[in-house]
């Protein structure tokens, strides 16, 4: 038996003691620790009242820019920002770039805030939009190719695929291609973060990576997630107060840009998102637990699930993501027609999956371990056969 770390979920596992969550890659239960840093937040605020941004600003934003610079191998952690969600980010480097309609080049499964935003700026002729079909085992070799063609302003892809589980390894060929003047190399790293071991300090220079807390990094809602490499996106249209707080005085009446990833920065927001994160990534330091770690425990897990998986109906689907060699996400994706009445049987159980489209997805986090898949496999098993 592998050691459990139920013990740090304690709070979320206990409000909810009948539920068995295997959404982890959808909504990741929070761990003790994100109770305390939200507390933190509102003690600060309550005892500083105005004055909490010289905390927030000078303290707490600088250690959860420490904290993605080390998990990112970053070179420097000024090259980290922060916003409310990624879809902020995805609005504010469109905006830093000058061409118009903007030529984009994307795979077919991008996450949603993409998918919608990139349609409606197309009905608006604000970009031209291109993608490569996910479907096929060389959609890597195709998308590359496509994007060594030269014929693009910003390049748009995910490291880990929100739907499939596929697993882009080629973010180096793609920052090869990376100019200030264009194209833009921008990877979604929403479930490769604390997920998939990332190392960016080849291409920190040339590559924008948006990530997020909701998923891996156990802290909930409203902390996004930016390294913008320095000379891409100087001034983004799209821009508030905050992207000029290091020089509010300043007499000239231009529009000026803190000189780092700041640049990027809107107006007012909430900053107990950041707080939640610092807890958590303290909470897993002090644990001795590292993105290498759980990815080793969920996939032990993982391998243990689909050693049974033939004794459920689950054996009729098609796995998109069978286990490999190098990173892998932290959920397993079954495609078959039942997936949607699947997912709502199970919900019926209080036994949390989730759906896309024809695909159910099962993601495994920290607070799991081998009696949550015994327990699994059990609900699995009383699933209709199609």
């Amino acid at each position: 038996m592998g050691t459990s770390h139920k013990h740090l979920f304690s709070r979320a596992l206990g409000a909810a003691p009948g539920r068995l969550h295997f959404a982890a890659h959808s909504h990741h239960l929070w761990p003790d620790a994100s109770h305390a840093g939200h507390l933190a937040c509102w003690q600060d605020a309550a005892s500083l009242a105005d004055r909490k941004w010289e905390l927030v600003m000078g303290q707490v934003w600088p250690e959860a820019q420490r904290h993605v610079a080390a998990e990112l191998n970053l070179p420097a952690p000024s090259t980290v920002v922060f916003a409310q969600n990624t879809h902020d980010f995805f609005v504010r480097i469109v905006s830093a770039h000058p061409r118009r309609p903007l030529r984009v080049l994307a795979s077919d499964g991008e996450f949603h805030s993409f998918r919608r935003q990139a349609a409606r700026w197309l009905e608006a002729g604000v970009i031209e939009l291109e993608t490569v079909p996910l479907a096929g085992a060389d959609f890597e070799d195709r998308f590359l190719a496509r994007a060594q063609k030269g014929e693009h302003d910003l390049v748009w892809v995910s490291h880990v695929m929100f739907g499939t589980g596929q697993v882009f390894s080629g973010l180096e060929r793609l920052a090869e291609l990376a100019r200030p003047e264009g194209p833009w190399v921008v990877i979604d790293g929403y479930h490769g973060f604390m997920a998939a071991q990332t190392d960016l300090s080849r291409v920190a220079d040339r590559l924008f990576y948006l990530a997020g807390g909701y998923k891996y990094a156990m802290s909930g809602e409203g902390v996004a997630i930016m390294h913008a490499p320095p000379g891409f996106g100087e001034r983004p249209q799209v821009t508030g107060w905050y992207a000029e707080i290091a020089d509010l005085s300043d007499p000239s009446g231009r529009v000026e840009y803190a000189s780092d990833a700041r640049r990027f920065l809107g107006a007012t927001f909430d900053p107990s998102g950041i707080y939640r994160f610092n807890a958590v990534r303290a909470m897993l330091a002090q644990e001795g637990l590292d993105t290498a770690a759980i990815s080793a425990k969920t996939e032990s897990l993982k391998r243990l699930l689909l050693a049974r998986i033939g004794e459920t109906p689950l054996a009729a689907a098609t796995l998109l993501n069978a286990p490999g060699t190098g990173p892998q996400a932290r959920f397993l994706a079954f495609s078959h027609p039942s997936a949607q009445l699947w997912k709502e049987t199970l919900g019926h159980e209080d036994v949390i999956v989730d759906v896309r489209g024809e695909v159910l997805r099962i993601g495994l986090g920290l607070y799991h371990d081998e009696s949550d898949v015994d327990a699994l496999i059990e609900a699995l098993a009383r699933l209709p056969r199609a």
